[in-house]
C-alpha cells in the first residue's frame, strides 16, 4: 500500500471533530438572580436542604426542598443558613428548587472532631444563644463538655445559658457553684416541669440546643415544639447515653412566642481547634487588660511561665476565682485531644 505523502495535506484533509461543549466561549460571569426568593434552611439531608421560604404574597411561607446550585462550588450550606432560592417554589411533592446566594453569616457555631484537627466543621448559622443541655444523674453532668460548649459558643458570639435536667434525680447546687463565676444564665427543670421558664428564655431567639446524649434533651424539644417528634431513647446501662437525635434540625417555636430552637444530635465530643485564648479572654473583661501585659507567647496558665494575670488579680482588678474559671476554660479547651469521655 502505498503511504499519502504528508508534505502535499492542507486544511481540507484535516480531521475536525466537534468539540464536547460546541464552540461557545466560556465565562466565568454568573447570574445575578436578583428575582431570587429568601428563606432560611431547616434541614440538611445528604446533599438536598429543605428551606421555608419567608412569607409572600398571602403571608405564609413555603416549605421547599432544594440543592445547591454549580455556582456555590463547596460553600457549606448549613441549617440557620439564609439563602436566595429559584426553580419551583411551590414546595409541591418531587419538585426540586436551587440554592444560588448564601447570604452573610452573623454569627457561626463551629466544632473540629478533635484538637489537632484543622478543619472546622459548621454546625449552625445565624444563632444568638446556645442553650448547653446537661443532666444532674443518669447520666451525671461532664464539666469538661460544658466547659467547651461555653467556650465555643463565647468565641462565636452566642450566649451560652445552661438548663439543668433531671432535679428530681440529684441536686443542682454543685453544677450551679462551679458555674456561678462566669456569669451564666442556669436554669433547672424536671420531668412533667413547668415549660414557661425555658420558653421566656428562647422567646424571640434562635437557640441552639447541644449535650451530649442521654440528658433529655430531645425530649425537651418534643415538649416545647409539640409535633417536633424527635426521637428519644433510653441511657444506657454502662451510663453512656444513646444517640437519639441524628440530624440539625431547626423548629419554629409555637405561637405566641417567636424564635427557633436548633436541635443538634448528642455529642461525645467537642474539639477547639479554631478556638485561640485569645477568645476565651473576650468573655473575661475584668482579665484583658491584665493579660495585655503578659509576653506575647503567654498561654496565660500559669505566674511560673511568666503569666501576669496572678499579679493583677493581686493588685484587686478581678478576684481569684474569676482567673481560675479563666484558665479551666483553658485547660478544658485543651484537655484531652478534644475528647470528652463520658463516665
Amino acid at each position: 500500500m502505498a503511504q499519502r505523502d504528508t508534505r502535499r495535506l492542507d486544511e481540507d484533509d484535516v480531521r475536525n471533530r466537534p468539540t464536547r461543549h460546541g464552540s461557545r466561549a466560556r465565562t466565568k460571569q454568573r447570574p445575578a438572580h436578583d428575582d431570587a426568593a429568601t428563606g432560611m434552611v431547616v434541614t440538611v439531608d445528604r446533599g438536598r436542604f429543605t428551606v421555608l421560604l419567608d412569607g409572600i404574597a398571602d403571608g405564609a411561607g413555603v416549605l421547599l426542598t432544594a440543592m445547591r446550585a454549580r455556582e456555590l462550588g463547596r460553600s457549606a450550606i448549613v441549617v440557620g443558613d439564609r439563602v436566595g432560592v429559584v426553580g419551583d417554589l411551590t414546595g409541591a411533592a418531587d419538585t426540586l428548587a436551587r440554592i444560588v446566594r448564601l447570604e452573610p453569616r452573623e454569627t457561626v457555631l463551629r466544632r473540629t472532631a478533635d484538637d489537632n484537627d484543622p478543619y472546622e466543621r459548621v454546625i449552625v448559622a445565624n444563632a444568638d444563644q446556645l442553650l448547653i443541655v446537661a443532666a444532674l444523674a443518669d447520666p451525671p453532668p461532664v464539666y469538661g463538655l460544658i466547659d467547651r460548649c461555653v467556650v465555643a459558643a463565647l468565641s462565636a458570639g452566642l450566649e451560652p445559658i445552661l438548663l439543668l435536667t433531671k432535679a428530681d434525680l440529684a441536686s443542682p447546687e454543685e453544677v450551679l457553684a462551679n458555674y456561678a463565676e462566669l456569669d451564666i444564665p442556669a436554669i433547672v427543670t424536671s420531668r412533667g416541669a413547668d415549660l414557661a421558664p425555658i420558653m421566656a428564655v428562647l422567646d424571640s431567639h434562635v437557640t441552639v440546643f447541644v449535650g451530649h446524649s442521654g440528658v433529655g434533651k430531645s425530649t425537651l424539644v418534643n415538649a416545647l415544639v409539640p409535633g417536633a417528634a424527635r426521637s428519644t431513647g433510653v441511657v444506657s446501662e454502662a451510663g453512656k447515653g444513646r444517640h437519639t437525635s441524628t440530624s440539625v434540625f431547626a423548629l419554629a417555636l409555637p405561637e405566641p412566642a417567636h424564635g427557633w430552637v436548633i436541635d443538634t444530635p448528642g455529642v461525645r465530643s467537642f474539639g477547639l481547634a479554631h478556638v485561640s485564648a485569645d477568645d476565651v479572654l473576650w468573655a473575661f473583661p475584668d482579665l484583658e487588660d491584665g493579660a495585655a501585659q503578659c509576653p506575647g507567647s503567654c498561654e496565660h496558665l500559669s505566674a511560673a511561665d511568666g503569666c501576669k494575670l496572678d499579679a493583677w488579680v493581686a493588685a484587686g482588678h478581678s478576684t481569684p476565682t474569676r482567673l481560675d474559671a479563666f484558665r479551666r476554660l483553658l485547660v478544658s479547651r485543651k484537655d484531652l485531644g478534644g475528647a470528652i469521655p463520658l463516665p
